[in-house]
């Protein structure tokens, strides 16, 4: 991507909040690199993303199916909301044990 697209289109990539937890308690929190994960994604480094935020992409999905639940009538939309806010959770969750115990 160009110098002029990426400032067009992330002007906020310099101003990414610091994790809280992770400056008072000296560790991450399970939602540490959600903000550069998506960027990443934006700026079309899918790999990368995943590697920075395992969790992005079922969160993406949600959101996504979120919004499209509020604008259409879709069918067992609540079963297909809890399956992919259980695998969201599960996901993270699991990415944070790994990190942690990496």
């Amino acid at each position: 991507m160009c110098t002029f697209c990426t400032a067009l289109l992330l002007p906020g990539k310099d101003l990414m909040l610091p994790c809280m937890s992770k400056q008072i308690l000296g560790f991450d929190c399970p939602g540490c690199g959600l903000q550069r994960s998506f960027f990443l994604l934006l700026e079309g480094d899918f790999s990368g993303a995943f590697q920075m935020y395992p969790a992005i992409y079922f969160l993406l999905t949600l959101s996504i199916f979120l919004i499209a639940n509020k604008l259409f009538s879709i069918k067992y939309a609540n079963q297909i909301i809890i399956a992919l806010g259980i695998t969201s959770v599960a996901t993270i969750l699991v990415s944070y044990i790994i990190k942690l115990l990496s």
